[in-house]
């Protein structure tokens, strides 16, 4: 009897502690919300969080998410909602599978409803502020990425008085695809590369609320880094983007026409890439899913598939045993226009002060060419193999591997790059070029041959450790980061990336032709490009392979 009344005043006692804690959890959650921030906007109210002096507001919808009818079509308007939207988190990232992922699979945390955007702005903001904009397009070879995630997170700019965006935008199939029934439905709409209208959207978001937030409408920058970085130089093309931003950043961006199929100088004149049309793709891959026609019926079953069956890797044959066609931007000739590169010779895109600039070792390995050793390498060239020896490996010392990772790096990203600066020096428009070959200790062994692709994305949002790994950063390591990181905020309050303590970054001229080269110590210095010599003969065998081409149309 006595143990029985001990044992019922002990749980008597336990109710109570829980009743307690539940209550106290209660008053923290309702202390937390009552200091959230909440900013009032047409479509409704959103909350947030604080951290440090910094409002995060996570998630907001931008778009309508685009399944089932709206699948594959341009963005649609996102509906007002009644109440707070809780923005303390992430939105879905967008459908894709992954890095090696499992056929018919999307990635956890993935989904085809995933048009959202995530906002860090100082707390002190308000309507009146009118702060710098800045919007971050992520990379991912437009079949992978997201919009989220601690290596991205705007803290370090919002500290700084800039407000900084993150989106996310269609991916793979769902985000590029061709069909006869869908070029002939909704004809007044805009056709092919969802992902850019995405990204459009996005801006003309920032465009309508951003002043909610403390933000200037007409001091946006946009930046990106790989993909990201192709999007920055397709918004600059985009007749529908003129007008959304001031401001431009293409980390490791290209510039010219297929930088990301990258086939170097061809024996032959053919190159599937160029000969396949988008709708054909489309078309291959519904026969591949059992689906015949080309009419709205069809268009119906392609729509009546799962997320997982469209998201493969975003890739297809040309149907009949040719090369996997990369499914990235469709030129379709109205809502893309034109190719950046072409735009860039003719001088059409938008006149803006640019930020360009790719790292020292993009990537290695068979990325844009198959072959085994140097000398097949060089043989790519044609009559220009002596001349790319003599910029590559004069003393015929360097391994293949070396070689190899430069050459891709010039190829796809460097010469490229200094192509389209040329081009904005002849609009009279500032520009500024980087190298960055700055590698943290942890990295070193991984990086061989100098900076890797997207390694300086940690060191732009200044945000180290969630992008290593959480090694041990140093003090050097920290000094760079907050040096780039001043660099882009400058540049997105003024145009200009200079400013006090900072390593003084000429603008790109045709005469000096000077680049901010961040070495591999961290140190900064203004100087002539030290690849002049490879970047050359790479502009030679883009010449020559234009005139190949030319001649093969």
């Amino acid at each position: 009897m006595f143990m029985i009344r001990k044992i019922m005043v002990k749980k008597s006692k336990i109710k109570k502690l829980i009743l307690v804690l539940a209550f106290m959890v209660s008053i923290s959650l309702t202390a937390q919300q009552s200091n959230a921030p909440i900013v009032k906007m047409e479509a409704g109210d959103i909350r947030g969080v604080n951290e440090g002096g910094v409002d995060i507001f996570k998630g907001i919808p931008y778009a309508a998410p685009p399944v089932g009818a709206f699948r594959w079509r341009a963005p649609q308007p996102v509906s007002s909602w009644e109440g707070e939207l809780d923005a303390s988190e992430y939105g879905s990232n967008c459908a894709q599978s992954g890095w090696g992922g499992t056929q018919g699979t999307i990635v956890e945390g993935s989904s085809e409803d995933c048009l959202y955007l995530n906002l860090w702005k100082p707390e002190h903001a308000n309507v009146e502020a009118k702060l710098p904009v800045m919007v971050w397009i992520h990379g991912g070879g437009f079949v992978g990425g997201s919009g989220s995630g601690p290596g991205i997170a705007g803290n370090e700019f919002a500290k700084k008085d800039v407000i900084l965006i993150t989106i996310n935008y269609r991916l793979g199939r769902l985000g590029h695809f061709g069909f006869p029934a869908l070029s002939a439905e909704y004809p007044e709409e805009p056709k092919g590369s969802y992902a850019y209208m995405d990204q459009i959207a996005a801006l003309k978001w920032v465009q309508k609320n951003i002043t909610y937030f403390g933000g200037d409408p007409d001091n946006v920058t946009v930046f990106g880094f790989s993909a990201g970085g192709v999007s920055v130089h397709s918004l600059m093309t985009i007749p529908s983007a003129k007008g959304l931003f001031q401001k431009g950043i293409s980390q490791s961006g290209g510039g010219r026409d297929g930088v990301l199929t990258g086939r170097p100088i061809r024996k032959d004149d053919a190159d599937p890439f160029y000969k396949i049309s988008a709708e054909t793709v489309g078309i291959n891959f519904a026969r591949k899913h059992g689906i015949e026609g080309t009419d709205a019926a069809a268009l119906a079953k392609l729509r009546g598939l799962s997320v997982e069956e469209i998201v493969d890797g975003g890739q297809e044959t040309d149907g009949q045993g040719g090369p996997r066609i990369y499914s990235g931007p469709i030129l379709d000739g109205k809502f893309v226009v034109e190719t950046a590169e072409s735009a860039y010779k003719a001088g059409r895109q938008v006149k803006i002060p640019l930020i360009i600039g790719s790292n020292s070792a993009e990537i290695g390995g068979s990325f844009v060419n198959s072959s085994n050793s140097k000398e097949e390498l060089f043989s790519l060239f044609g009559s220009l193999e002596d001349e790319v020896k003599l910029a590559y490996d004069p003393e015929d010392t360097k391994e293949f591997a070396e070689v190899n990772t430069k050459f891709n790096t010039d190829w796809v990203w460097a010469e490229p790059g200094r192509f389209v600066a040329r081009s904005f020096v002849t609009e009279g428009k500032p520009v500024y070029v980087y190298h960055f070959g700055f590698i943290p200790d942890p990295m070193k062994e991984r990086m061989p041959y100098g900076a890797g692709h997207g390694s300086e994305v940690s060191f732009v949002f200044n945000n180290l450790n969630a992008r290593w790994g959480n090694p041990e950063t140093t003090p050097k390591d920290k000094k760079v980061a907050e040096m780039i990181n001043a660099y882009w905020v400058n540049f997105a309050k003024t145009g200009n990336p200079n400013g006090e303590g900072l390593p003084e970054w000429h603008v790109f001229t045709d005469k000096k032709k000077e680049i901010l080269d961040i070495q591999h110590d961290g140190s900064a210095i203004g100087k002539q490009d030290p690849r002049k010599a490879r970047l050359d003969v790479i502009e030679k065998a883009f010449e020559l392979r234009n005139k190949i081409q030319s001649r093969g149309n």
